[in-house]
């Protein structure tokens, strides 16, 4: 009993106070904190829609890196293979130059492993910054239907 009049009260005060979250410009006077905000969420639109920008063109250079470590680490990897075959027929040198080329080989997988997770790593900065965008651009259109609405009121 004691857990559903916690969860009512909470419930009753979370719908109180839900309109006080959400600004709302209705007369003539919240003109000045009206365009006070559209300034600031303008300019962070502009701000999200140059890193969005940047974003997307470091991306081509994310991929090509990461197929180039890609390519680097298959064939290391075949370098290493053909060193061990030779290896188990050879000498000791040849043992010791497998065991080198074994060890490049694994760096440059860790290389390519660690450029894969770059590319998808901007591409969820790519996707985070969209969706910050956006929800900025909706914000901004709200703001201007309240100052639509204001210029009306006041006409």
């Amino acid at each position: 009993m004691k857990k559903f009049k916690f969860l009512l009260l909470g419930s009753i005060l979370i719908i109180a106070t839900t309109p006080a979250f959400s600004q709302n410009y209705k007369t003539p006077a919240d003109t000045l904190r009206l365009n006070k905000e559209l300034v600031e969420v303008r300019n962070d639109v502009a701000e999200l829609t140059s890193k969005l920008a940047i974003a997307q063109n470091n991306l081509p250079g994310y991929h090509n890196k990461a197929s180039n470590a890609a390519s680097d680490a298959q064939s290391a990897a075949q370098k290493s293979s053909d060193k061990a075959s030779k290896a188990t027929n050879g000498e000791l040198g040849d043992a010791k130059s497998a065991k080198k080329q074994a060890k490049r080989a694994f760096k440059d997988a860790e290389d390519a492993r660690s450029a894969d997770n770059r590319v998808k790593d901007q591409e969820k900065k790519i996707e985070r910054l969209a969706d910050q965008l956006q929800k900025k651009q909706e914000q901004l259109k709200k703001l201007e239907e309240m100052r639509t609405a204001i210029r009306n009121q006041s006409i």
